[in-house]
Formats: C-alpha cells, sequence, structure tokens
C-alpha cells in the first residue's frame, strides 16, 4: 500500500510519515539492510547443511563415476565435473593467524588478500585505526596441519600509504617482490618492494628497488614475457606508463581514462587495459611512445566501467568484470563477447574476479558480500557462499581459490578474508 511499510515478521502494515524519516527507523536503507541480513542468516544456515542441492539436477559423485566408465565422459569434462562438485561440498572453517607480535596478528581489518603464483604466500594489506594501510605476508604452509593455523610477518615500515593494487613481481625469482600502487598524498607513489621484507629470518633488510611519485594510480601488472623482461605497468589517470626496472626505461601512453585494470600476456608483447570508460584495449610495448589510438591492437567495450580483467591460459579469451554487475568473456580472435556470467553484484566499486582454468571455475566478490563460484566453460553458476559478517561497505570479502593453498602439496580450497578474520573453505 502506498505510504505503508509491510513487516513480514508482525505480518502488518505500518503508516509511512512523510518528513519524519529523521527519527523514522522505519527508512528505505533500513528496510532492504534488514531483507538483505534475514536473506544472509538463512544462506548461512543452509550452508552447515553438509547436503547442499547442486546446481545440476542429478550431479552425483556416483552418476559420473559410472558415465565416466561408459565412456559418456572425457577426462576433461569428469574432472570438471567433480570439481564443481567438490566446490558444492566446501565447509567454511576459521584459521588462526599467528605472528612474532601475537598481540598484533589479527587485530586490523583485511582489505585485499593476493597470492603468489604457487600459492604458498598471500600479501595481504589491512587496514589501520589511524589511517592508511598496514602490508604483511602470511605462510600458508600450516593450512596442512589439523589446526589451521598460518605465520603472519608484518612490515612495519610502511603503515601509511594507502593501496589501490597490488601485484606479485618475479624480478631476482618467482614472486620476489611486490608492485605497490599507493596514494598517501596527490601525487601518488609506485613502489618495487622485495617481499624478503617481511621475511622474521633475514636481518639485513633490503631497501625497495625502485620507487617514483605518479599521478593517482589505479592498477599495476608485471609482465613475464621475456620480450618486455624485468617491465611492469602503471594505470594511471590519463596514461599508462610502463617501466623497466632495470634499466629505468619508461613508455608512456596517453588515453582519455582512469586504467583501473590490467594484465600482461605471456605469449604475445601485449599489455591489456580495462578502462573506466568501459573499453578494454590492448598495447604493444615493443613500440616506441604514440598518441591516437593507433597503437592500440585490439578494442573492447562494455557499457560500464571495467574493474577487473584476467586473460586465459591460451590467451584467445579474456573475461572482463564491470561497475555494472556484467562479467563476460570475450573471444580475442573475433573481438565478440561469447559467454557471460549472471548473478554479479557491482554498483561502483573495483572488485576482481579470479580465473582458475584448470578447475574450469570463475570467482567473485559482489558488493553484496556474496562469493560466488560459476562453472568457467557453460557459466552455470554453482554457488553463492554469504558473508560469515554484516553485510557493509568496509566487509566486502576478498578470497583466494586454489587447489594447491600452500603450495604443490598444499590443501585444496577457498581463502576468505572479512573484516579481522581468515576462513577456509575445505575443498576435500
Amino acid at each position: 500500500l502506498p505510504g505503508f511499510y509491510y513487516d513480514s515478521e508482525k505480518n502488518r502494515y505500518f503508516r509511512l510519515l512523510p518528513g519524519h524519516n529523521n527519527c523514522n527507523p522505519l527508512t528505505k536503507e533500513s528496510i532492504q539492510y534488514k531483507t538483505m541480513e534475514r536473506k544472509r542468516l538463512r544462506l548461512l544456515e543452509e550452508e552447515e547443511n553438509p547436503k547442499k542441492k547442486t546446481a545440476r539436477a542429478g550431479l552425483n559423485s556416483s552418476l559420473l563415476l559410472q558415465k565416466r566408465q561408459l565412456g559418456l565422459l572425457s577426462s576433461r569434462s569428469y574432472c570438471r565435473m567433480v570439481h564443481e562438485l567438490k566446490v558444492n561440498c566446501m565447509q567454511r572453517k576459521k584459521i588462526e593467524i599467528n605472528g612474532p607480535d601475537s598481540s598484533v596478528a589479527g587485530t586490523n581489518n583485511f582489505i585485499t588478500i593476493v597470492a603468489d603464483v604457487a600459492c604458498e604466500r598471500i600479501f595481504t594489506v589491512s587496514d589501520v585505526e589511524h589511517g592508511g594501510c598496514k602490508y604483511g605476508i602470511i605462510n600458508l604452509s600450516g593450512l596442512g596441519k589439523k589446526s589451521l593455523t598460518v605465520e603472519m610477518y608484518d612490515n612495519l615500515y610502511f603503515t601509511n600509504r594507502k593501496v589501490n593494487s597490488v601485484c606479485w613481481a618475479s624480478l631476482t625469482h618467482p614472486d620476489s617482490h611486490l608492485c605497490l600502487m599507493g596514494i598517501a598524498e596527490t601525487p601518488g607513489r609506485a613502489s618495487l618492494l622485495p617481499a624478503s621484507f617481511f621475511s622474521s629470518t633475514n636481518p639485513d633488510r633490503p631497501g625497495m628497488l625502485c620507487s617514483f611519485k605518479i599521478s593517482t594510480a589505479w592498477s599495476c601488472a608485471w609482465c613475464l614475457n621475456p620480450q618486455a623482461d624485468n617491465c611492469f605497468s602503471t594505470g594511471l589517470t590519463g596514461q599508462v606508463l610502463v617501466t623497466n626496472v632495470v634499466t629505468g626505461h619508461r613508455q608512456t601512453f596517453s588515453i582519455v581514462s582512469d586504467v583501473l585494470a590490467q594484465q600482461f600476456a605471456t605469449q604475445t608483447p601485449v599489455l591489456y587495459n580495462g578502462c573506466r570508460s568501459g573499453e578494454v584495449f590492448g598495447i604493444d610495448v615493443r613500440q616506441r611512445n604514440h598518441k591516437g589510438q593507433s597503437w592500440k591492437t585490439i578494442r573492447l567495450f562494455h557499457n560500464s566501467a571495467v574493474t577487473s580483467i584476467r586473460l586465459l591460459e591460451a590467451e584467445h579469451y579474456l573475461v572482463a568484470a564491470d561497475m555494472a554487475g556484467e562479467i563476460k568473456l570475450w573471444d580475442l580472435r573475433t573481438a565478440k563477447c561469447v559467454k557471460q556470467y549472471r548473478g554479479h553484484h557491482n554498483e561502483n566499486t573495483v572488485l576482481p574476479v579470479h580465473v582458475n582454468e584448470e578447475e574450469g571455475l570463475l570467482t567473485a566478490v559482489g558488493q553484496d558480500c556474496y562469493t560466488r563460484i560459476w562453472s568457467l566453460q557453460d557459466a552455470q553458476l554453482l554457488r553463492t557462499i554469504p558473508s560469515p559478517h554484516s553485510t557493509s561497505k568496509d566487509a566486502i570479502p576478498s578470497v583466494v581459490f586454489s587447489s594447491r593453498l600452500g603450495g604443490s602439496r598444499g590443501v585444496p580450497g577457498l581463502l576468505m578474508a572479512v573484516k579481522q578474520d581468515l576462513y577456509h573453505f575445505s575443498y576435500n
């Protein structure tokens, strides 16, 4: 009824008085929050049920094995279906975080976590009470134990610089450094920091390999292609900067938007960029600086700001997510969208997507704080995981998904960092 609010719990209507919302608890925001919180609590109860419904009707391990033995499923399809079943059965467990200073470990809210290539360590960015961020590295080797404990090492030298983007860099050996894009004030700063800075066994702390002032930074990426060795990119407001950390040589490409997402290809010397304008374009980093649009190798377009891009292994396909909540799979050979992963929620936040091609899965956390997992092959939504904490803008979970958390002999599953807590969703 117009002018009335229906309370489903009391099964009756209440009048909404115009002009009295400053003292009326029944505001639009409070009503929406109450509805979302009821839904979250209901889904958390369903999560505790070990026998969950699968996304595909009739999908179970015995049926899959029977089809595999009869030759109705290829080895690849069988493995993909088994991973879908495992995702559906993941159970949440809280992880105990230990550190040299036990009184400090786990006392700050996580902003983001980023795993190295081997998934042996995760780099963490956390809030601090007096402003800025605190950085740390968590060693995941303890996940293989029954106690589910991890070791966290903080770097107390860089606590006042806000981080917009971070990526692992392989300079002296795989994942030896970290690229940090931050803004303490205008202008911002780009830094390349040795990962050994966070080691408790290294008394001789090395200095930063490079650090320089830039305009507001939004994204960064490290290049693993030998044709552009020792280079990392920085996505800025109005330009893309490619820097060789050994020679100091820089290339600048001028654009007309903010670059919110970046990734280098490994088979070709191309840097892919996602912009606030909704454009995704590639840059051949072997060429010299150019103005205009002639240096763009490919151009794709979304209807909203592109917040995350991920290349698939063969580099014929690219996954892009935007602020309208759309996640699309693009065929780079034809520049056409071939799949769309529905259900993701985003309105105005830079949120990453994670692709695990070996397991055939795509994972993303929405602005509504739900973690969703899709089948990479047919875009089927496999599972929606509610946050253990109440939904809020400062409590959006950050996740890492891998079949080898802690290294080659690690445990499989999903890591979720939210507020001050770290959770492991067992993949066994």
